[in-house]
């Protein structure tokens, strides 16, 4: 066919006209028959035997009934195919509609959009009509259906009770009520004799960009033509003709002028610097769903979230999914996007994969009887009634607040209200009804004379009233101080110069000669193109770096493309340690998906091929900011940055429509023959398709376009022979950016149940891949960063990336749980069948009372002698997770429990477990649903089994308030000492969130368990006795203490005695602990953190000469020397790791290698402990010997003559040592030598009591010459050494410190 080279810059691809076939007659919708099947087979009915015929209970009027494209000019375009069933199925979604001349029959207007596989969209724009039904077989079928309706018509109602069919019956409810009188002549009754009928047609434009003001303009031009008393000047063939082929697209940052039927048309397209072209109105969006929602949504968009629209309109539905994936820019959204979904796709809400969708609502039906298949994650937005629902707990988009400031300002300054729209809902509120809410105080501390003002605004706003208001504003001095003071009490009120411009502006607009229409259209047009700049400016900001972390490793495109699974993009650690502390939650969030990956990969590939439209502009706007200013450190800083730009991005749409750049040739007669473009008044003729199917051949600017085609066809040959085959970089693309991308858009033609099964099949395989690589990103992130730190100290990926991949695991936890889900209660998917099981178990349980339990799976415990095991029982778990009463929703829940499973490694056996009720999840799933499907479920099982190779703590350290039963065990050395003993000892556990408090043991019981708020990791075990009775020493081994939720078991050792007159003579002794490894996880691949746990702490800790282990061991200097550096390097580095994940100090001040043990050799080296009559002498007795000497010498003045800071220095040991002596507890003489290490480190001062103790004469008779404390040089070093920890705040555990008064 002619003129097709010139086709990619034609204006329009194809005209279209909808409507009824007169020949087949009245068909059902066989759409709403597969439907019907759908159902039948949901419910477990025989789909075959389902009524496939109509639905006589509804009344014939409101039926569906199949439309036809009854005619489609060119017959086709080569690279935009005519999709024929997707075009019939958006330009009537509901089928074809009838009318009698009692109904309203006012054309409606609204858009469409079709994404093909690779994103590209055509944009389809759709005038409806009702047309007289001329033909006498349709009237006597309508009549006849009529009689079969009455007689058939019995009040028994058709809604089942299965949750999932409440959505088809709001969808086909009738309007009218279907009473069961006899009589036709009720509302909406049809009879042949004298009602006349009318049906529904709809004429379509097709076209490659969304000039949507233009097309409404020009279909709506025509069928004024069709129904005008006066015929058009032209034939209507002319006129489609003309758009067709004689029309072309505007060059970027020109403006086009063509003709309709009756008055010119104008469109302008942005330059190549500019955003990219949106002409669906924003402030439509704005004053639907007011600031605050709008951006509420935009939030839950950019998240990736499921985004379903619910109105009445289409164009509605269009407007505000089309306004807010244009404010995305730069990203672009890379899921399904059907912003209206016909009834027949309705499964599609099914899709567990992000989307945005619109559905449309009838009339009469309220939110509360719509049941969505999956709601953990889904926002839902009513437009008609300005509200939304959000998904909880999700965060805040960065200084919201001010940017709703701005855009309400921008509103303002339109004379537009930004606060329509009701207070966002989360979940948590299920009573609530949607509806009209009254809007709040605050809204209500507008000024008068400014509420006139929005409210003209609406109406044109006509330049007078607004000059008269600026003059009340300007000249009214108790106006201009409550304008003051209501700008101090940050209540929002138009600028006044915002005023001043926009009565400037209108007073140069009327002159423009221009009609009502063009004005609403410029003002819309700056409007859009204002709002939207205040978004870009807010990611121009926010990214204004965002190069710097682009990782770009690859040699080559070829080579980039086949390992780009395996490669890290961008580094997102630095990324997100370069922002603002409260951008964070956001942030964290936002790198994470599927937009920001590709926009990544685009930068990426912008190395090798043209860039991308939007990243060239965000780039080059990048670079014009830092040109202006040059980013100083400030950029860290989270204040907010209003854009600078909307005056210039509005004038220059202004100018261009001023001043027209080009000019379409008119319309004209066409070579026809006469006679041929008659047609009857008020109907809309097949036109002549032998003109209409091929352009003009003659067109300057068509032959323009072919020869550019021609080099453009030159340059791609050229191209494809220096690079990768253009269809397999496509494919390595496709593959490369996971899932959701091959399904954009749901197919929207041959809908059979092979091809809803091939889609579903599709989801499956998407699924298990984003699992695959969900958790081999927990994995590498988790296990990369404890490689690093080669398994020193607390090794953990920054608390807020592992939150985020543990959120969006439990989410993909739900999608997977709600694909194909056909009974639910309850938000939650996952939990719903959590609940089902849990009833199931529970009533087994009761039958088999007498015989053993249900799930014997017994976890060992790695000391078995003393700690009896946890049983392992998946509703054990949900009855913890049922009892917290801080969470309030069941996603909540479902998200705790996967936390907690996640925490005890137990997250792939419970739900294997929970699987294994096949019965249950084939009552609950279909046949296609992802949790039938057998083997993607068990890789999906192994998947997660995987996760058990590191440790988590996600349970633990979220809900740090609740309650958690602890359960703790002493266990005492038999060989050597009695078990029991007669005095009655105590026990108090610390853990990183606070300390349970001194709790009494029971006499001669070595195992009790108490309740207590979250303690977190556990830190330090307090043990002690009152010494009373005979038998009061006790030689303990060790104590555990287990968590009885999670199952975390942690050892503290002690290997010493306490009592008087025996080992150091302490009555208590605070022991530090470390998590036990149950022993059963060694083989399934644990991680590479924790070092070897089987020696324990008391064959290395206390070197004191009574500790029973210590009698052989003695470290050769260099040891000791290597221990202090050690230990010192490992407190440094903790306190260079980010706050929430440094781990217990504790440990790394007492533990084993610790700071203490380390000094303790040191002052061990060479110490004559010489047992003169078995009595052991300690370091601490050297201490405390010095100091009496010191005070000694002092009182008889030998210190006077010292510099004054030793002096201090002296007094202060003395202090420190006598108030430790002084403390009524009753710690032995290691303890307290611990605590002066600890304090000492704590106020700085042990380098300066290291050179007091060396320079006491004492230290000759209880030193051996060769000990290290005489080696000057040594002890130099070693103060030079622990100098370097005083730049780190230390501070110490109140189990440490307790009782020392300073």
């Amino acid at each position: 066919m002619s003129g097709s080279s010139a086709a990619p810059c034609r204006f329009a691809h194809y005209f279209a006209i909808c409507g009824i076939d007169t020949e087949t007659g009245l068909e059902p919708d066989e759409l709403a028959a597969l439907y019907q099947w759908l159902e039948a087979d949901r419910q477990g009915r025989d789909p075959d035997t389902a009524a496939t015929g109509e639905n006589f209970e509804q009344s014939p009027l409101k039926r569906t009934f199949k439309s036809k494209v009854l005619a489609r000019y060119p017959q086709n375009v080569e690279w935009n195919p005519f999709d024929q069933d997707a075009v019939n199925m958006l330009c009537m979604p509901k089928g074809l509609s009838f009318r009698t001349q009692a109904d309203q029959r006012d054309p409606q207007f609204h858009s469409f959009i079709i994404t093909r596989e690779d994103g590209s969209r055509t944009y389809g724009f759709v005038h409806t009509f009702y047309e007289e039904v001329t033909s006498p077989q349709i009237c006597s079928a309508m009549h006849t259906l009529y009689q079969m309706h009455n007689a058939e018509s019995t009040p028994s109602s058709s809604s089942s009770s299965s949750s999932m069919d409440s959505l088809a019956s709001s969808l086909d409810e009738a309007d009218s009520p279907t009473s069961s009188s006899s009589s036709s002549r009720r509302a909406g009754g049809y009879d042949s004799s004298r009602d006349t009928l009318y049906v529904s047609k709809a004429l379509c434009l097709i076209t490659p960009m969304p000039f949507m003001h233009a097309c409404r303009r020009f279909l709506s031009q025509l069928h004024r033509a069709v129904t005008a008393d006066v015929a058009p000047p032209l034939p209507l063939e002319s006129y489609v003709h003309n758009i067709l082929y004689e029309v072309p697209l505007p060059a970027p940052g020109r403006s086009l002028k063509f003709h309709g039927v009756y008055e010119p048309i104008v469109c302008q397209r942005p330059g190549l610097g500019e955003l990219q072209l949106a002409d669906f109105p924003l402030a439509e969006a704005f004053t639907l769903l007011g600031a605050e929602n709008l951006v509420q949504v935009f939030t839950c968009t950019l998240l990736e979230m499921q985004i379903l629209l619910y109105s009445h309109d289409y164009q509605r539905l269009m407007t505000v999914a089309e306004g807010i994936t244009t404010l995305l820019f730069p990203f672009q959204w890379q899921h399904v996007y059907v912003p209206i979904l016909p009834a027949s796709l309705l499964h599609f809400l099914d899709a567990p994969v992000p989307y945005l969708m619109g559905l449309q609502s009838k009339e009469g039906t309220d939110r509360s009887k719509l049941e969505l298949p999956q709601e953990a994650n889904l926002c839902f937005v009513d437009v008609d009634n300005h509200y939304i629902e959000l998904p909880e707990d999700f965060p805040q988009f960065p200084n919201k607040t001010e940017l709703i400031q701005e855009l309400s300002e921008v509103l303002l300054s339109f004379g537009l209200s930004a606060n329509t729209g009701a207070p966002p809902r989360t979940r948590t509120s299920p009573g609530s009804t949607p509806g009209s809410t009254p809007s709040t105080p605050g809204r209500e501390r507008k000024t008068v004379a400014l509420r006139q003002l929005e409210d003209d605004g609406r109406n044109g706003n006509l330049a007078v009233e607004e000059l008269a208001v600026l003059e009340l504003l300007q000249g009214n001095a108790t106006l201009e101080r409550l304008q003051a003071l209501t700008k101090r009490t940050g209540v929002t009120v138009a600028r006044v110069d915002a005023l001043r411009a926009g009565v400037k502006a209108q007073g140069t607009e009327g002159q423009g000669g221009r009609t009502a229409a063009e004005e609403e259209e410029l003002r819309n047009a700056k409007l859009n193109v204002q709002l939207r700049e205040v978004f870009a400016s807010r990611f121009t900001t926010m990214f204004a770096d965002y190069e710097a972390f682009v990782i770009q490793s690859a040699p080559d495109l070829e080579s980039w493309l086949t390992n780009r699974e395996q490669m890290h993009n961008f580094d997102k650690a630095s990324f997100l340690s370069d922002q603002p502390e409260p951008y964070l939650p956001f942030l964290s969030h936002f790198i994470e998906t599927q937009m920001f990956a590709t926009f990544v990969d685009n930068k990426i590939m912008s190395q090798w091929e043209e860039k991308e439209p939007l990243l060239r502009v965000f780039d080059a706007r990048i670079d014009k900011a830092r040109l202006y200013n040059v980013r100083a450190p400030s950029h860290r800083s989270s204040s907010y940055q209003r854009c600078s730009i909307l005056k210039e991005s509005a004038q220059a749409i202004e100018q261009r429509l001023m001043k027209i750049d080009h000019t379409a040739i008119h319309p004209h007669l066409l070579d026809m023959k006469i006679g041929q473009g008659k047609y009857a008044q008020g109907f809309f003729p097949k036109l002549q398709a032998d003109v209409l199917n091929a352009g003009p051949t003659n067109n300057k600017w068509s032959h323009r376009t072919a020869t550019a085609q021609r080099r453009k066809d030159r340059h791609r040959q050229q191209t494809e022979h220096l690079a990768l085959d253009n269809d397999l970089k496509e494919k390595y693309m496709q593959e490369a950016r996971s899932l959701g991308k091959n399904l954009r858009q749901p197919k929207l033609s041959d809908l059979s149940p092979a091809v809803i099964a091939q889609t579903n099949w599709k989801f499956v395989e998407g699924l298990l891949k984003e699992c695959r690589m969900k958790t081999k990103r927990m994995l590498v992130e988790k296990m990369g960063r404890e490689a690093v730190e080669l398994g020193h100290g607390e090794a953990n990926i920054t608390g807020l990336e592992e939150n985020t991949l543990i959120a969006s695991l439990c989410d993909l936890l739900e999608r997977i749980w709600s694909h194909g889900l056909q009974v639910k209660q309850g938000k939650s998917a996952l939990w719903s069948h959590l609940l089902h099981y849990q009833a199931r178990e529970e009533k087994l349980e009761q039958q088999q009372q007498a015989e053993s339990p249900v799930c014997p799976a017994l976890r060992k415990s790695d000391c078995f002698l003393a700690m009896p095991s946890l049983r392992v029982f998946l509703i054990q778990d949900m009855r913890h997770i049922q009892s917290m009463s801080e969470i309030k929703t069941d996603v909540g829940r479902a998200r705790a429990w996967i936390r907690l499973s996640l925490e005890k490694k137990l997250l792939s056996q419970h739900l294997k477990q929970l699987l294994s009720r096949q019965a249950l999840t084939k009552k609950l799933y279909k046949r296609y649903a992802f949790l039938r499907c057998e083997e993607e479920k068990e890789q999906f099982l192994f998947h997660l089994l995987s996760l058990n190779a590191v440790d988590y703590f996600c349970f633990t350290s979220v809900f740090t308030t609740i309650m958690i039963p602890y359960r703790v065990v002493i266990i005492p050395i038999k060989k050597l000492s009695n078990a029991m003993t007669t005095s009655n000892p105590w026990v108090c556990v610390s853990g990183e969130l606070g300390d349970s408090g001194i709790m009494q043991i029971p006499k001669n019981v070595l195992e009790m368990t108490f309740d207590c708020q979250n303690l977190g990791k556990l830190t330090t075990v307090q043990l002690g006795h009152d010494n009373a009775g005979l038998l009061a020493k006790w030689l303990v081994d060790c104590v555990m203490v287990r968590n009885e939720i999670t199952g975390h078991t942690y050892r503290f050792p002690c290997g010493r005695w306490l009592g008087k007159g025996v080992d150091d003579g302490s009555l208590e002794r605070v022991l530090i602990g470390e998590l036990v490894v149950p022993s059963g996880e060694e083989d399934s691949g644990r991680g590479c953190r924790t070092p070897p746990l089987q020696r324990s702490p008391s064959q290395t800790r206390r070197i004191s000469i009574t500790s029973l282990s210590g009698r052989g061991y003695k470290p050769t200097s260099a040891q000791i020397q290597e221990a202090i550096g050690e230990s010192v390097n490992n407190i440094i580095k903790h306190f260079h790791k980010p706050e929430k994940e440094r781990g217990s100090l504790t440990v790394l001040l007492c533990g084993e290698n610790s700071l203490v043990a380390a000094l303790e050799q040191f002052f061990h080296h060479g110490f004559k402990s010489a047992r003169l009559f078995q009595k052991t002498v300690f370091v601490w007795d050297f201490v405390e010997k010095a100091v009496a000497y010191m005070e000694s010498a002092d009182q008889m003045g030998d210190l006077q003559e010292t510099a004054e800071p030793l002096g201090m220095t002296c007094q202060s040991l003395c202090h420190y040592v006598n108030s430790i002596n002084s403390t009524p507890r009753n710690i032995g003489k290691d303890g307290k030598f611990q605590l002066l290490v600890c304090l000492g480190a704590r106020d700085r001062l042990l380098p300066q009591w290291l050179p007091l103790l060396v320079e006491c004469p004492l230290i000759l008779r209880m030193y051996e010459d060769t000990a290290l404390l005489r080696d000057r040089s040594t002890v130099s070093t070693l103060i030079g050494v622990l100098e370097t920890i005083h730049d780190f705040p230390i501070t110490l555990e109140a189990s440490l410190v307790k009782g020392i008064d300073l």
